[in-house]
C-alpha cells in the first residue's frame, strides 16, 4: 500500500544493471578539507556524460550517508518501462528480477513516479519483503529512498540510494536528496534530448519517455546504413564534431566498445556489436609495453591519462593514435570502468606519450608499475585485488586465477574478489586448470600455451591462449597463477621473461600477505579468547553480543564485555574499552575484565567497583586508561543501578517503540584519578524494555559528526522496535537480529578503523 501523505516510509531495494561508474576527481591539496559538499555534487553532477557516471558522481561525491550498496538508476525506456540502467551492490538476481520495472506496480520505483515524491523504505521492510541476504546492502539498519527524476512535469526515471540512516531520514537529507535527484533529472534530460537530436524523426521516442539505451555514438545521417556501435550510450555532440571515436572498457566484466568513429581512427572493420579489439592485436608491438606500463599507473591511481601509440591497419600501414580517457572508481576506490577518446594524430612527429626509448626499458616500466601496485597490497585480499583490478587490464588479460598452497594443496583465492557471472566463469577456469597449475608449480617451471586450431576443437571451453606461473619466493612454494587470454597469441622470449619475472614478484607480495593475515589472524584470537564464549542464560532476561576487530593494520584493541550472574540474584552488565590498539590493551583489557568481575561479584556497587578498577589501572604498569560501564539489574523488579567512566550512555528502548540514552553523569576514564568518585544513579527497567550498550567503534564514523551518528542510530532502533511490534523485541531470535543489523552498518564500511562491542539486554514481561 502507498504511504499517506503525512508519512516517510522507507524505501525500495529494486535494483539496476550496470556496475557503478564512479569517475575519479582530482584529489584536493595535501591538508585540504576531504569534506563532501553537496553544492561540489550538484556541480560535478551537472558535467555528467551519462546515466551511469550520473549515480557514479552520486555515490563518490554525495553525502557520505549514502552507502552505496543497492544504489541505482532507472530510466524509463520507449515502452514507458522503468529500466535499470547503473546500479551499484546488486546480485545477478536483483538484476534479473528488477531489471524492468511496471511503472504501475507496487514496487517502491513505481510508487515514486506514481507519487512525485520520494519513496522511503526502512530496514525492516527491507528484510520482510526482499529477504534474500546477497542483496549488495544486505538487510540490515539501511534505508533506501527511491526519487523521482521528473523535468518539466515530463518523468525522465527514479534513482534509488542506500543510505546509512536507520531511522527516518530528516528533513535537512532528505532536501539535499531532492536535490542530487532534480539535478540527475535535468542533466539526464538534456543528455537525451541531444541523442534525440541525431535521431531520425520517426525514430525518436515518444514525448514525455526518455529510452534508457540511447543511440550510440556517432550515430548520424551518414552512418545509417552501418552496424550500429555498442548499447552503451556516448553522448558528447563534441566529440563527434571533433571527429574523434570514443570508448569505454568495463574492467569487472573485461568487455571493451568502441563506437564507429573510433573504428575509423584506427582503420578496423566494425564489429557488429561494438566490441573493441584486443589491446594486443591493436597496438604495434613495439609499443605495446609501453602502453601497458601507462595503463597500469592509470588504472593504480584512477582520473585523467593520456597515452600515444601506433595503430596496425589493414595493408600493413601504421598510424599513430591518441588515447584520452579516464580511469572511474567505485566507491571502495577500485577500478571499474575507462572511458575516453581516440584520436588520429598522424600529422604529428610523434604521439604525446613518455616514451621509454626500447621495448625492453618499456617492460621494465611496466613491471615496475605493477611493482609499486602489489607493494602497497597488505593482506592476501589486497593482493588479489590489485591483481584482478591493474595486473589483469593491463596485461590484457582476460581473466586471471590464483591458488595458493594450504598443506600441500592448491586453494583458488580469486573467488574473494570477483562477485556475480565473474565468479562462476573463474570456477570454471580453476576446475579446467587445476592440473597445469599443480604441474607448473611442482616443475617450477612457467608454462605457456601456443596458438592450436586442434587444442581449441577439443576443448572449446579452454581460454585461446594461458600463461600459468609458479609462485616460489624464498625457495618455499606459495602458489600458483593462471593469465588467460581471449585470443590465441604466441609467447615471445620477452614475454616469457616479463611473465616470469611478474612471477616472482607476485609470489613475494603473496608471502608478505600472507604472513601478516597469519599475525593478524592469531592476534584476533588472542582478544576474542579474552572475550566470553557465550552469554550466561539468566532468568528474566534475554541477552545478545557481538565482537568486531579492527581491519586496519595489525590494530587489535582493547573492547570487552560481560554479563555476570552476582551473588543477590542481580545481573551485572559491563562493557569498556582500553586506549589503543596493540597487544598491550588487550593484556590490560584482561587484567581489568579479570578485575571488575572479582570486585562485582564481592558485592560492590557499580560505583564503588569502577571506583576500585580505576585504582587497579592506576597500579599497573601501564600509561593506558580505559572507558567503561557498569550497570545492575534486578530481573523481578527491575531496579536498575548505573555508573560509567568515560564511556558513551547506554541506550533504553521501551515499550512505546522510542530510544533514549540514559541521563547517567559520568567520572573520568579509569586510571585518570583514581581517587576521583564515580556518581551512581538509581534508575528502572520496564518489563518489555531493553538496554543497549556499546563501545564507540559502533558508531564513529570519520566522515561524520559523532553526535549525528549517534542520533541515527537512535532513529533506526525505534524503526526497528516500531516494526518488530510489542512483546516481539524480547525474544531471543529478535535480539540477535537486532545484534546483526546494529552491526551490518559497521562491516560495510571501507574500513573499520576501531574494534566494535556491544551488549543488548532485553527484560522479558511477566507470564501471565
Amino acid at each position: 500500500m502507498p504511504p499517506s501523505e503525512d508519512e516517510n516510509r522507507p524505501a525500495d531495494r529494486t535494483q539496476a544493471a550496470d556496475r557503478p561508474r564512479t569517475p575519479d576527481r582530482t584529489p584536493p591539496p595535501l591538508g585540504a578539507p576531504t569534506t563532501r559538499s553537496a553544492m561540489r555534487c550538484v556541480r560535478l553532477l551537472l558535467g555528467c556524460t551519462s546515466a551511469a557516471e550520473l549515480l557514479g558522481t552520486v555515490l563518490a561525491e554525495g553525502p557520505g550517508w549514502i552507502t552505496g550498496e543497492g544504489s541505482a538508476l532507472y530510466l524509463l525506456d520507449s515502452t514507458g518501462m522503468l529500466r535499470l540502467t547503473a546500479s551499484h551492490g546488486l546480485p545477478e538476481w536483483a538484476h534479473e528480477r528488477y531489471g524492468v520495472v511496471d511503472p504501475d506496480s507496487e514496487l517502491p520505483a513505481a510508487i515514486a513516479l506514481r507519487l512525485r515524491r520520494p519513496y522511503l523504505l526502512g530496514p525492516e521492510h527491507i528484510s520482510v519483503d526482499y529477504p534474500n541476504r546477497n542483496a549488495g546492502m544486505g538487510t540490515g539498519m539501511i534505508a533506501v529512498i527511491t526519487l523521482p527524476m521528473v523535468v518539466d512535469e515530463r518523468p525522465v526515471g527514479v534513482l534509488a540510494l542506500a543510505l546509512a540512516h536507520r531511522g527516518t531520514v530528516p528533513r535537512r537529507d532528505l532536501d539535499v536528496l531532492e536535490t542530487i535527484a532534480e539535478a540527475c533529472g535535468h542533466r539526464l534530460s538534456h543528455l537525451l534530448d541531444h541523442a534525440d537530436a541525431r535521431l531520425p524523426r520517426d525514430a525518436r521516442p515518444p514525448h514525455g519517455v526518455r529510452s534508457s539505451e540511447g543511440p550510440a555514438a556517432g550515430t548520424d545521417g551518414a552512418d545509417a546504413g552501418r552496424p550500429a556501435g555498442p548499447a552503451h550510450p556516448l553522448l558528447s555532440l563534441a566529440v563527434r564534431a571533433a571527429g574523434h571515436g570514443a570508448f569505454e572498457r568495463d574492467l569487472v566484466t573485461g568487455e571493451s566498445y568502441w563506437d564507429i568513429a573510433a573504428f575509423r581512427v584506427t582503420g578496423r572493420p566494425v564489429s557488429p556489436d561494438g566490441s573493441a579489439p584486443e589491446l594486443d592485436r591493436l597496438v604495434h608491438p613495439e609499443d605495446l609495453p609501453d602502453v601497458q606500463a601507462a595503463l597500469a599507473e592509470a588504472l593504480a591511481t584512477g582520473g585523467h591519462y593520456r597515452i600515444g601509440y601506433r595503430v596496425l591497419r589493414r595493408g600493413g600501414r601504421v598510424a599513430r593514435v591518441e588515447e584520452s580517457g579516464e580511469v572511474m572508481l567505485d566507491v571502495h576506490g577500485r577500478p571499474v570502468r575507462i572511458a575516453g577518446l581516440l584520436a588520429d594524430v598522424g600529422h604529428r612527429e610523434r604521439p604525446p606519450a613518455q616514451e621509454s626509448g626500447s621495448p625492453a626499458a618499456a617492460r621494465t616500466a611496466l613491471l615496475l608499475a605493477l611493482t609499486r601496485a602489489l607493494s602497497r597490497a597488505v593482506t592476501v585480499r589486497d593482493v588479489t585485488t590489485a591483481v584482478t583490478d591493474i595486473a589483469r587490464p593491463a596485461l590484457g588479460a582476460a581473466g586471471i586465477v590464483l591458488d595458493l598452497v594450504d598443506e600441500g594443496r592448491l586453494l583458488p583465492v580469486s573467488h574473494t574478489v570477483y562477485g556475480g557471472p565473474r565468479r562462476t566463469e573463474l570456477t570454471r577456469l580453476a576446475d579446467l586448470s587445476a592440473d597445469v597449475m599443480q604441474r607448473s608449480l611442482t616443475r617450477s617451471a612457467p608454462l605457456f600455451s601456443e596458438p592450436s586450431a586442434a587444442r581449441a576443437r577439443r576443448d572449446p571451453l579452454a581460454p585461446a591462449a594461458w600463461a600459468v606461473l609458479p609462485l616460489v619466493a624464498s625457495g618455499q612454494q606459495v602458489g600458483s597463477c593462471l593469465i588467460t587470454f581471449a585470443a590465441e597469441r604466441a609467447f615471445s622470449r620477452e614475454d616469457r621473461t616479463l611473465y616470469s619475472a611478474f612471477a616472482g614478484i607476485l609470489a613475494q607480495s603473496l608471502e608478505r600477505a600472507r604472513l601478516y593475515d597469519t599475525h593478524h589472524h592469531r592476534a584476533t584470537e588472542l582478544q576474542r579468547a579474552m572475550l566470553p564464549r557465550t552469554l550466561p542464560r539468566l532468568p528474566g532476561i534475554a541477552s545478545a553480543a557481538r565482537y568486531l576487530p579492527s581491519t586496519e593494520g595489525m590494530q587489535i584493541g582493547g573492547d570487552w564485555y560481560d554479563l555476570l550472574r552476582l551473588p543477590d540474584g542481580r545481573i551485572g552488565l559491563v562493557i569498556g574499552d582500553v586506549q589503543g590498539h596493540n597487544a598491550e590493551a588487550t593484556a590490560v583489557m584482561g587484567q581489568l575484565r579479570s578485575g571488575l568481575r572479582a570486585y562485582a561479584t564481592d558485592g560492590h556497587d557499580p560505583a564503588a567497583t569502577l571506583a576500585r578498577t580505576s585504582r587497579l589501572l592506576s597500579e599497573l604498569d601501564t600509561e593506558l586508561f580505559a572507558t567503561c560501564l557498569y550497570l545492575t539489574l534486578d530481573p523481578a523488579g527491575g531496579e536498575l543501578t548505573a555508573a560509567r567512566a568515560g564511556h558513551p550512555a547506554p541506550v533504553r528502548i521501551t515499550t512505546g517503540a522510542r530510544a533514549v540514552e540514559l541521563e547517567l553523569p559520568g567520572g573520568p576514564p579509569l586510571g585518570v584519578d583514581p581517587e576521583q568518585p564515580y556518581p551512581l544513579v538509581v534508575d528502572r527497567l520496564a518489563a518489555g524494555e531493553t538496554l543497549l550498550v556499546y563501545t564507540d567503534g559502533l558508531v564513529e564514523d570519520r566522515e561524520e559528526d559523532y553526535d549525528e551518528s549517534v542520533q541515527r542510530m537512535l532513529g533506526g532502533l525505534e524503526l526497528w522496535a516500531r516494526q518488530a511490534g510489542p512483546g516481539r523485541l524480547g525474544a531471543a531470535a529478535s535480539l540477535e537480529r537486532l545484534a546483526d543489523l546494529l552491526t551490518l552498518n559497521v562491516t560495510e564500511r571501507r574500513s573499520r578503523p576501531d574494534d566494535v562491542a556491544l551488549l543488548l539486554l532485553h527484560r522479558m514481561s511477566p507470564l501471565p
